[in-house]
């Protein structure tokens, strides 16, 4: 994270008065800290590299199938979380794919509203791209560039929004308190962030990847 040390001194001035997760302090909570996902498949990686370890040889143009097919009805939310942090990185880098990217997101989730049964899952991948895109928007360096683009493509979207939509769905999900804790974090939000954080330890032995992931809201 030495390339965006002015950024993130910033980042931490801003969340250091209302005392956040430790995990804010150090970055941009849905997107420096890799989640631990043991076996799972998720989009291709080089870890060595970091939190932006893309690959340069994965193809950009596999990147809407590819995380499609990895974001099932039975992907633990911790995996999902991993693969839509890798897929917001990736489509960062080309305004169009990240307006595809979010866009197919998007869809997903109105096409089960129009149907009449909202899908908590489907509304917190929306969620997470939609709030990954925001924070990458506001980073120095590499990502100067990509700012534009990124904020064209989340357009007038509430990240929290979409994910308290998630919750209201499945209100007993530890995994989406998880999330929308990051969420909260991310956007500074004291209150929800401690709020989300409680039920997210509280239901983690129900979850065994969320318990190797607690350390993101402690």
């Amino acid at each position: 994270m030495k390339r965006h040390n002015p950024v993130l001194r910033t980042f931490a001035i801003a969340f250091g008065s209302v005392a956040l997760a430790s995990s804010v302090f150090a970055g941009p909570p849905l997107l420096c800290h890799p989640y631990d996902i043991g076996s799972a498949r998720s989009l291709p990686w080089n870890d060595a590299a970091g939190w932006t370890g893309t690959r340069a040889d994965y193809k950009l143009e596999n990147l809407i199938s590819d995380t499609d097919a990895l974001l099932t009805p039975t992907t633990p939310v911790v995996v999902r979380m991993e693969t839509l942090r890798r897929a917001a990185i990736y489509a960062s880098t080309d305004a169009k794919l990240a307006k595809e990217l979010l866009s197919r997101l998007n869809a997903k989730v109105e096409s089960a509203e129009a149907a009449g049964h909202p899908d908590a899952l489907a509304l917190l991948d929306a969620a997470y791209v939609t709030e990954a895109f925001r924070m990458m928007s506001t980073l120095n360096g590499e990502f100067t560039s990509r700012a534009p683009g990124l904020r064209a493509a989340i357009g007038n979207a509430d990240g929290y929004a979409l994910i308290a939509r998630s919750i209201t769905a499945r209100p007993n999900d530890a995994g989406l308190q998880f999330a929308a804790a990051l969420i909260a974090a991310d956007k500074g939000d004291r209150s929800r962030y401690l709020d989300h954080a409680s039920k997210a330890r509280a239901g983690a032995p129900a979850d065994m990847l969320l318990t190797k992931n607690l350390d993101h809201v402690q």
